[in-house]
């Protein structure tokens, strides 16, 4: 799942060697400079992709034209505005206004009810089928794909009492990200119908989790430390354009039925299938079309009290999970709560992450290497000394 094809055309930003940061459209091996085959460096010579993502859907739509014509008529490198790939440095791709992670992969939340709930008749908690749950987190530590993760330090509950002391369970969440390009305005709730002219695209995301640190602060308000020192994204931003064509499926029943305001239409899931890869192993292949809530279900949630949202703004999936460990979307699930040993090519095993340990993230529409996402890629560092 490597290849840009000329149907996907993401956009991100990129420096080419001795010259400043532009916004481009990446294709096969190449990408595009806008700044230059737009004539229009105000908007796409910028350091991020904030001011185009800002200008909505009608613009979105004239750039995409543009491109897929330019594409169409024949793209080199010897020609102006156009790169290969291999002579520039991708950058990440926008500033992250706020930055909002759901809970919408049932598979998971029923997998990790399971796990830590043995005794409980039913996995799930009573308003997970009304509503997508979610938390806030923190817009300062979303990474750009490449970038280290250092392992956390938090407060962790032992036989002695409490400890400060590094994660010893640290694991990734398998996600999508939408990117918001529209505000909205404060106290007027966004409608699903008004979906696609608030989001602009979708990125790959690993959600890092500290399950130690979690598992002792999370009562009763959520995640805190044990998520927000770290979220990766995919350098590349596929526009919601490039899912038209055979990229959205039917999503799961919905049962009870849910509030009007949550109403979607089918297909509301993104065709997407993911691979997760720690250290050259292929852990799994999760599947987005899986996940309970719809990225226009999660937006109508996240505004339905009047929150506003912001250009740059990013909102995750939630763990894409399965009910069989080759779909499952984390260690957690995988080694089920570290009882099961993971082998992995090089002869070792794993129940979470070890220092130096490598996570690769992929993704495809429909599992199409030809309609890539791109990758999604960190290394573990050890933890500060103590």
């Amino acid at each position: 799942m490597t290849g840009f094809g000329t149907t996907n055309l993401p956009y991100g930003v990129f420096q080419p060697a001795g010259a400043s940061p532009r916004v481009g459209v990446a294709v096969e091996d190449l990408v595009l400079d806008l700044s230059v085959l737009l004539d229009s460096p105000g908007e796409f010579a910028q350091s991020s992709l904030n001011a185009f993502l800002a200008q909505g859907r009608p613009r979105w739509q004239e750039v995409r034209r543009f491109v897929m014509t330019r594409v169409a008529q024949g793209v080199g490198a010897h020609q102006d505005g156009v790169y290969r790939a291999r002579d520039v440095t991708v950058l990440m791709p926008l500033e992250v206004a706020d930055f909002v992670d759901f809970f919408s992969g049932i598979e998971h939340a029923t997998n990790m009810g399971y796990i830590l709930r043995p005794e409980d008749k039913d996995p799930l908690k009573p308003n997970y089928r009304h509503l997508p749950v979610g938390y806030h987190g923190r817009a300062g530590t979303v990474l750009p794909s490449g970038v280290a993760i250092v392992r956390p330090l938090g407060q962790v509950s032992t036989a002695d009492g409490v400890a400060l002391r590094a994660s010893r369970r640290l694991d990734i969440e398998v996600e999508l990200g939408y990117v918001i390009g529209v505000p909205s305005r404060l106290g007027e709730a966004v409608p699903i119908s008004a979906f696609r002219d608030h989001v602009f695209g979708v990125v790959i995301l690993i959600d890092w989790s500290a399950r130690d640190i979690q598992a002792w602060e999370y009562q009763p308000l959520g995640p805190f430390l044990a998520k927000s020192f770290g979220t990766t994204i995919s350098p590349w931003v596929l526009p919601l354009d490039a899912l038209d064509d055979g990229g959205w499926a039917d999503g799961p029943v919905q049962d009870p039925a849910v509030l009007p305001y949550l109403r979607d239409t089918e297909p509301r899931n993104p065709a997407i299938v993911l691979e997760v890869e720690l250290n050259g192993t292929l852990l799994s292949r999760p599947n987005a079309t899986r996940l309970y809530w719809s990225p226009a279900q999660q937006l109508a949630h996240m505004t339905r009290n009047g929150a506003s949202l912001r250009t740059g703004d990013l909102f995750g999936t939630g763990t894409i999970s399965s009910s069989e460990p080759d779909g499952m979307g984390s260690l957690m699930e995988i080694s089920w709560g570290g009882t099961k040993k993971i082998e992995l090519a090089d002869g070792t095993s794993r129940t979470f992450l070890e220092d130096g340990d490598e996570v690769v993230l992929r993704a495809a529409i429909a599992g199409d290497p030809g309609r890539s996402l791109g990758e999604a890629r960190a290394r573990i560092l050890p933890a500060p000394a103590e």
